[in-house]
């Protein structure tokens, strides 16, 4: 029997749909389809999300760390020469810079300069003057038979290599206690000679087999000159002073002499800003009424007693302060840094002191010779 043709064509299509449900289960997309209440995967359409590529990072460029800033005492610590400017202090005792400085002379009738090779025998024209006119007073007046002048300022001022916060500006000087020796020392005895300390063993009192009252004299003499400010000495020492001068009637010069750490080989004096130096920052005056021998000085003589225990051990040491870098020094300290061209090998600034001896400094370290005067006497 024929089969009609649109029996045919309707079977075929009701064929479709299982062949599409045996295709879909061999399909692995469709392997977690959730089956239907007969059982059997219901076809599932799993849409995929197009993805764009990512765009690449844009790679930053490596910049290098920053070096940090040369300490100001650096550039200052390597210049020889004074700055060929008007004489002129600058910035504060402990910030600051000198330009036109002058060199104290190496030796003069009442006074040598020591360790030269630091070449800090420098100063403001004015502190000069000072420390010329004292050491001829000293001697002629109070019997002192010299001074020996320890550290003033480099060249220019500024921070030092080492040793001192302050002497920055052309107006500090220390002086030793030890006197003059009654030859003109070698370079080598200005660079080994040691000073005297001053203390006893307590570290609160003077040692009454060196100190003597020719030195209170001496301290008198330094804080009579009104362009001199402060005059720091150790605590023990302004007890000593504080204690010698009690029957005296004017007490005033005592509020000079400050007690301060160190300074017990030493004093050291400070002079007032000069006049014209603009820029200069002055401290303020101290109270003349006050004569410093009491509660204050009470006070720095507990700071300094040694301890008779240990001291704590601290937990976690404290960062030392950074530098002081050029840009935190006044603006003008610039200038007198770079002004002039630096003294040639053949060309010195300024005249070499005449040879100590000829058993000075040994050959092959001798004392250096730049920046320092020919002897002279004080006007």
């Amino acid at each position: 029997m024929r089969v009609p043709a649109f029996v045919v064509g309707l079977t075929a299509l009701l064929a479709v749909p299982a062949l599409l449900v045996a295709q879909d289960a061999t399909d692995p997309a469709a392997s977690d389809a959730t089956p239907n209440v007969a059982g059997q995967a219901a076809p599932v359409q799993v849409a995929r999300a197009e993805t764009k590529p990512k765009k690449a990072a844009k790679a930053k460029p490596n910049k290098a760390a920053k070096p940090p800033p040369v300490p100001a005492k650096e550039l200052f610590g390597a210049v020889t020469t004074p700055a060929p400017l008007a004489a002129r202090s600058i910035g504060f005792y402990a910030k600051g810079c000198v330009a036109g400085a002058q060199a104290l002379p190496v030796d003069g009738s009442a006074w040598q300069a020591m360790r030269l090779s630091r070449n800090r025998n420098w100063g403001h024209p004015n502190l000069i003057k000072l420390i010329e006119r004292f050491a001829v007073d000293a001697k002629q007046k109070d019997g002192w038979p010299g001074l020996l002048v320890g550290d003033m300022s480099q060249p220019r001022g500024g921070p030092m290599l080492t040793g001192h916060a302050s002497h920055q500006v052309g107006l500090d000087a220390d002086v030793w206690f030890t006197p003059m020796p009654d030859h003109r020392l070698t370079g080598k005895e200005r660079e080994e000679l040691s000073a005297a300390s001053m203390l006893a063993e307590d570290g609160v009192s003077v040692d009454p087999k060196v100190w003597s009252d020719t030195r209170v004299k001496l301290l008198k003499r330094a804080a009579s000159y009104p362009q001199v400010e402060r005059i720091f000495v150790h605590p023990a020492i302004k007890k000593a002073v504080c204690e010698a001068t009690k029957d005296e009637k004017d007490r005033g010069w005592l509020s000079k002499v400050r007690p301060y750490w160190g300074h017990y080989y030493h004093f050291h004096i400070r002079i007032a800003c000069p006049k014209g130096s603009t820029g200069c920052e002055a401290q303020p005056h101290v109270n003349a009424k006050d004569d410093g021998c009491g509660k204050e000085l009470t006070t720095w003589l507990k700071r300094v007693k040694p301890p008779t225990a240990p001291p704590p051990k601290i937990a976690k040491p404290r960062r030392p302060k950074p530098p002081l870098t050029l840009a935190q020094l006044p603006a003008a300290c610039q200038a007198v840094l770079a002004s002039g061209a630096p003294p040639t090998a053949d060309t010195p600034s300024t005249p070499a002191a005449e040879p100590a001896s000829k058993a000075a400094a040994p050959a092959s370290k001798p004392a250096p010779a730049v920046g320092v005067a020919k002897t002279s006497l004080p006007k």
